[in-house]
């Protein structure tokens, strides 16, 4: 199992990057905005996902680890592959896709390409009690960004990605991250 490739991207065509580890060069696809971000000859990390088919085999790669585990939970749904899971997450950050599962907002889902309104259905009924509460803009709940820190790490410390949503939105984003980890923990 390949978990991530850190590296630099050498080449950039339709949503798919090349990186290159040390001369192997790696072919990723990417939701929109990670291939959007990235310019040729940036070093990046991507947190991968290996697809293995009986004709074929793909890696998908994040730039976040709570972007790939909501790639993870979106193919899980029945009728939901790598790639209605990768147009889901093109439609916005992981974040602003999470909130339209947690808002229970089908119409989002189902702008992605090969999505019908009744997988965005399924996604919703399936995956809508699993992603923690929607973000909101309030000043005790704060908007979490897909490429934080501190939820990646609470990810990788083993936190459901709706447990670690959950124990961060309370949580003073501007904090340093190793304070709010520190919080989060404290807080379960």
């Amino acid at each position: 199992m390949i978990a991530h490739v850190k590296g630099i991207v050498v080449e950039k065509f339709l949503n798919s990057l090349i990186v290159d580890v040390n001369g192997v060069g790696y072919e990723l696809t990417v939701p929109a905005l990670d291939f959007d971000a990235v310019n040729l000859n940036d070093e990046m990390k991507f947190y991968t996902y290996h697809s293995v088919r009986e004709n074929a085999e793909e890696l998908y790669g994040f730039s976040s680890l709570a972007g790939k585990r909501l790639f993870e939970m979106l193919i899980s749904v029945n009728g939901i592959g790598p790639k209605a899971g990768i147009a889901i997450l093109s439609l916005g950050s992981a974040e602003e896709v999470r909130n339209a599962i947690a808002n229970g907002d089908s119409k989002f889902i189902s702008t992605a390409s090969g999505v019908g309104k009744k997988s965005a259905e399924r996604v919703i009924l399936e995956l809508g009690d699993k992603v923690g509460s929607a973000s909101s803009a309030t000043p005790t709940r704060h908007t979490l960004n897909d490429k934080d820190e501190a939820l990646d790490a609470l990810m990788a410390l083993g936190f459901q990605l709706k447990e670690a949503t959950s124990a961060l939105e309370e949580i003073d984003p501007n904090l340093p991250t190793e304070d709010r980890i520190r919080l989060a923990l404290k807080n379960k």
